[in-house]
């Protein structure tokens, strides 16, 4: 089947019914046409003896080519940036091409560290492996506060650029104000020369707010457990995911498995007794409230005496989704205020009750999501 082009899909989509015109949504797939035009006309990559000769030529010889100017989109939340990239990622007519979450591509930059320690410039390496996969690297929600992360990624950018790899990202940040106030900031400034120097910067922030609209319709919390609850969770999945679906997808946290309901990008659906009512630690909690923007939980059951870990884990889900702005999405079997029967953690779970009625509040709907 013959791909669509950015700007082909773009327009395509603008007939559906929950599509609607965005200006700066329209000039950022404009940016993406032009990108796409330019990979598809860049010559493919050889193998075999071509490859090893090409390989030998760049050994006696400075290259003298440069990548291909990728795209940097910035702006608000719900602004449609994913939609941007993953559109953009699904037109592309080759198969040597990358789409990942930083903080995924970041998990696997130290994972690679690790296993090259002594060597001596390990990112070198690993930007060449890198380039070896890809001649693209898609990034969705770019955000560095880690320090560690800071000072990898200058050098790790310029060895990827070396390689002429292209590089598209999103990020609710300008560039220049990336990792702002951080420890070091100076040992960062050289990655945000080269993102300027390598990327076009487009903002993409415009009156809608495509994300916050549909949570603000939402049912935010759903009781009983009916038909209507699961009817609603499989709705708000769809009108939040910008792709379709995985369902039934196992992700790995911490490197044990986890089964989901369905799985897109930056939004994900879990049973309750899937998070809470299996060996879960609070570290599990942590890094999916930095991957993912948006959980929906299902069937979650009322508690009290007879289930305190189950209790103690679902207070601890919901004070990290809560320090990251996660979006939560539950159907219950009681009513918010019961969730909790008489037990020993009644005044601990009287913050996370609280804590839950602040998540259903706009302001908190249209807050950022802190990867």
């Amino acid at each position: 089947m013959i791909k669509l082009s950015p700007i082909e899909k773009y327009t395509q989509d603008l007939t559906r019914d929950d599509f609607l015109f965005d200006a700066a949504q329209e000039n950022a797939v404009k940016n993406l046409q032009r990108l796409y035009e330019d990979l598809v006309t860049k010559p493919l990559p050889v193998t075999g003896f071509k490859k090893v000769l090409n390989r030998w030529k760049r050994i006696v010889a400075k290259p003298d080519s440069k990548p291909i100017i990728g795209i940097y989109f910035w702006g608000g939340v719900g602004r449609g940036k994913t939609y941007l990239v993953d559109t953009f990622y699904d037109c592309l007519p080759f198969k040597n091409k990358s789409r990942v979450h930083f903080h995924r591509f970041m998990h696997r930059v130290h994972e690679e560290l690790k296993s090259l320690h002594g060597q001596s410039d390990p990112l070198k390496v690993i930007a060449k492996r890198f380039a070896d996969e890809t001649c693209i690297i898609c990034f969705d929600e770019f955000f560095v506060s880690d320090i560690t992360d800071a000072m990898i990624l200058g050098t790790l950018f310029e060895e990827l650029f070396a390689h002429n790899v292209t590089l598209v990202a999103t990020s609710n940040i300008i560039p220049d104000e990336l990792y702002r106030n951080g420890l070091q900031r100076e040992r960062f400034l050289p990655a945000i020369k080269l993102i300027n120097e390598f990327c076009d910067i487009v903002n993409v922030d415009s009156g809608v707010d495509y994300r916050l609209r549909t949570l603000e319709q939402a049912e935010i919390f759903h009781f009983p457990l009916d038909k209507q609850a699961a009817d609603n969770l499989a709705h708000y999945f769809q009108q939040l995911s910008t792709e379709t679906g995985h369902k039934g997808k196992v992700i790995e946290i911490n490197h044990r498995e986890l089964i989901t309901v369905e799985e897109s990008d930056g939004i994900v659906h879990f049973e309750f007794s899937t998070l809470c009512e299996s060996a879960r630690s609070q570290s599990d909690y942590m890094e999916l409230s930095r991957l993912y923007h948006t959980v929906l939980l299902a069937n979650v059951t009322q508690m009290g005496a007879n289930n305190d870990d189950s209790t103690r884990r679902f207070i601890a889900l919901v004070d990290e989704f809560y320090e990251r702005n996660v979006k939560l999405i539950m159907s219950a079997e009681v009513a918010l205020e019961n969730l909790y029967s008489d037990g020993r953690l009644s005044f601990e779970f009287k913050r996370c009750l609280s804590r839950l009625q602040e998540m259903q509040s706009n302001d908190y709907l249209a807050s950022q999501h802190l990867p």
